[in-house]
């Protein structure tokens, strides 16, 4: 570096600039906010100069981006987000649930499209101060939440294959309902083998763009069918379902489960409410009881390899007990059947939707995602 050239600006929470509508929207009733139709009045914005470094970060209207039509997120999909959600806790402050999770994967998908990086610390600490703006917009209403999506893109206009040193961050955020159909209607998928969401040594362990828009053509021949996600494979592997991670519970000749989950090769995305499920799981019944669980009960979680020849096995022995989902937008959904090779795995499904695992880890995840019941600080105050 020349004498007298600084180092480019680092992202400082302490630089944000806000900036205050002058005429606040009607926040839609809790039970009208469909998913991510309604964006709320405020957004986070900076924006990234090779020479100048990171803006100041600014709170400021929610509103449309100017960007060249060369600029790298439309050429080469260099563009990467992060979904999760805010809370009102008991004491009617928002909370986040394990924001830190989100932050270094938000950051971790940005390396991986060699994207200008930011301080995660320093991004979390604005998105508490939007929450506190955006109060209003947090449904008090259980079951109901604020979507927030932190996004950052490429920006640097040329049509030549380099690493953009330039992007623009923003987050938005939408008030949301509860899921259609949380508890009440068991998925169904549909076997996907002639297209895949994502391979080995691929992009699949990472949350950018360029992995979900091929997803949906897939996703409309299985509507198309009567099926809600695709159940998407490699060969005989089950990767993931729709866009959410995938559980069996199996029982063992000693009555006790075993909880598996496919492995983290690269081309399964390391949820954060994965990774909750099988924390929790793990610590029942040593240092928690699951609600409605006997703490006689033990759970053996495992990550490993599950294939649909495995599937019809274990239904045909009788020892698959239940198959779920989990995702930020779900937390745990029941899965009733299967489309393969042109008939249908029919799943166990209990009246009500979840079995006793499932059912027992939605109650615990939403009772710290609402601050009801704390456990090891998962759920984070934004006062």
């Amino acid at each position: 570096m020349a004498s007298g050239q600084r180092d480019p600006a680092e992202f400082d929470a302490s630089r944000l600039i806000v900036t205050l509508v002058k005429e606040l929207q009607p926040v839609p009733p809790a039970d009208e906010a469909n998913f991510g139709q309604n964006m709320t009045d405020h957004m986070v914005f900076a924006s990234y100069d090779p020479v100048e470094g990171w803006s100041a970060p600014e709170i400021k209207p929610y509103g449309p981006l100017t960007l060249y039509p060369a600029s790298s997120c439309f050429q080469y999909a260099t563009s990467a987000f992060e979904g999760m959600k805010a809370y009102i806790g008991p004491d009617g402050d928002p909370r986040l649930f394990r924001p830190a999770k989100n932050m270094t994967r938000f950051l971790r998908s940005a390396s991986r499209l060699s994207l200008p990086l930011f301080d995660p610390d320093e991004l979390l600490k604005v998105m508490k101060t939007l929450l506190k703006v955006e109060r209003r917009w947090i449904p008090d209403q259980r079951g109901h939440s604020l979507y927030m999506r932190p996004m950052i893109v490429g920006t640097r206009h040329t049509i030549g294959i380099v690493a953009s040193d330039r992007a623009l961050l923003w987050v938005m955020c939408a008030p949301i309902g509860q899921y259609p159909s949380i508890g009440a209607r068991p998925l169904s998928l549909l076997a996907v083998g002639d297209a895949v969401r994502a391979w080995p040594g691929g992009t699949g362990e990472y949350k950018i763009s360029g992995n979900y828009g091929p997803t949906i053509g897939p996703m409309q021949v299985a509507h198309r069918q009567g099926y809600d996600q695709c159940l998407w494979l490699l060969g005989d592997k089950v990767t993931e379902a729709g866009v959410m991670n995938i559980f069996v519970v199996l029982k063992r000749d000693d009555d006790s489960v075993d909880l598996l989950t496919p492995a983290l090769d690269g081309t399964i995305l390391p949820g954060i409410t994965r990774e909750s499920v099988l924390e929790l799981a793990a610590a029942h019944p040593s240092r928690t009881t699951l609600p409605g669980l006997s703490a006689s009960l033990h759970i053996y979680p495992d990550e490993r390899d599950i294939t649909m020849g495995e599937l019809q096995t274990w239904l045909a022995e009788e020892c698959l007990l239940e198959v779920f989902v989990v995702g930020t937008a779900v937390v745990v959904q029941p899965v009733g059947r299967i489309g393969y090779k042109g008939g249908d795995l029919t799943l166990p499904a209990p009246e009500g939707g979840l079995g006793p695992v499932g059912k027992a880890l939605h109650q615990r995840i939403t009772d710290i995602q609402y601050g009801v019941f704390e456990w090891d600080g998962w759920s984070v105050r934004c006062s």
